[in-house]
């Protein structure tokens, strides 16, 4: 073959390399150059709540290791798919950023005949960095001492005492509802829009009980401004170590937990996905970030692949959905 055939051959396949080279570098390069700008991080629940607090220890971590800010951004409403669709419908581009909670996916879905998005479809997950029990709190005019005190009042006048929650479909809500089916007893649900707003009201004797995530009430617990009863693990929580689990206060197979972790909209790519799993991963490890949370409560995991915590969501709908359908509970 002559030179001038070779060269009039190598021409298009050179031009076909190039323009393919071009079409998928800009994506390469946004990975490389990610983040260039300020990083979202939606929390779909109201400030002062256990997913708000971990928040915050995690933006302001994330900050350092990812060298751009990380804001937090309250959206609370719609039992947290408010906040959850918003980030389910941004752009798959990283700078948007879901601080989810174990019940929006497990316990949602079953929850809400009507929702306008799939937590478990329209999100993808990245990392889990933490996880907490809840602890039976009521106000100090309840006159109840014990579990099984509640249990009584509740027995003795149907649907008189009051349950706080950060939502309905929270795992504080469910958290209730499970005691309820357990001990059969009634006692109306009150739901919130967060904790805060949850535990504000607790306080001030608006509502008698709530099955709160530990960190938001251990500062009131400790000041005596609520009455911890039990906690909802199983076993006794390092925080909160001279209270029986509910097991141990006589409420038998009662176990609740929740875990907290990062989420971002599906189809984001598999680069930055694995980039905020790293700077999750090393948030997770920083000193002030663990400490604050181990002393509000928090078991720090931080470890988890973005595959691990696919299968953790699995589980948490395998587990809260037989809960959800015998409760009743429905909302359209």
């Amino acid at each position: 073959m002559k030179p001038s055939a070779v060269l009039a051959l190598a021409a298009p396949l050179a031009f076909a390399a190039l323009a393919t080279l071009g079409a998928v570098s800009p994506q390469i390069a946004h990975a490389q150059a990610f983040p260039s700008k300020p990083v979202r991080m939606v929390v779909p629940y109201a400030p002062g709540g256990a997913t708000d607090i971990i928040a915050r220890a995690a933006a302001a971590e994330m900050t350092k290791v990812l060298g751009q800010t990380v804001v937090v951004e309250n959206r609370p409403g719609a039992g947290a798919n408010l906040g959850a669709e918003i980030v389910a419908r941004s752009a798959p581009d990283g700078y948007t950023v879901l601080m989810t909670a174990s019940s929006l996916h497990g316990i949602n879905p079953s929850l809400f005949s009507k929702l306008s998005y799939d937590p478990n479809k329209d999100l993808a997950p990245v990392i889990v960095l933490a996880s907490v029990a809840n602890v039976l709190v009521v106000n100090p005019g309840v006159k109840a001492n014990s579990v099984k005190e509640v249990a009584a009042l509740a027995k003795a006048e149907p649907g008189k005492l009051t349950c706080a929650s950060s939502g309905s479909g929270s795992t504080i809500h469910m958290s209730c509802e499970m005691f309820k089916q357990i001990m059969g007893v009634d006692i109306a649900h009150v739901p919130y829009k967060g904790s805060g707003p949850a535990v504000a009201d607790l306080l001030g004797g608006h509502v008698n009980l709530m099955f709160d995530n530990i960190p938001s009430s251990v500062p009131h617990i400790r000041s005596g401004k609520l009455r911890a009863l039990a906690t909802t693990g199983s076993k006794r929580d390092a925080t909160l170590s001279d209270l029986p689990t509910m097991v141990e206060a006589g409420v038998p197979g009662y176990e609740s937990t929740v875990w907290f972790g990062l989420a971002v909209p599906a189809g984001t790519p598999k680069e930055l996905v694995g980039k905020l799993n790293a700077a999750g991963r090393q948030a997770a490890q920083a000193p002030e970030f663990t400490k604050r949370l181990s002393d509000l409560g928090y078991g720090i995991v931080g470890n988890t692949t973005p595959e691990q915590m696919a299968s953790m969501i699995q589980d948490e709908v395998k587990r809260w959905g037989p809960i959800v359908k015998a409760s009743g509970a429905k909302i359209d």
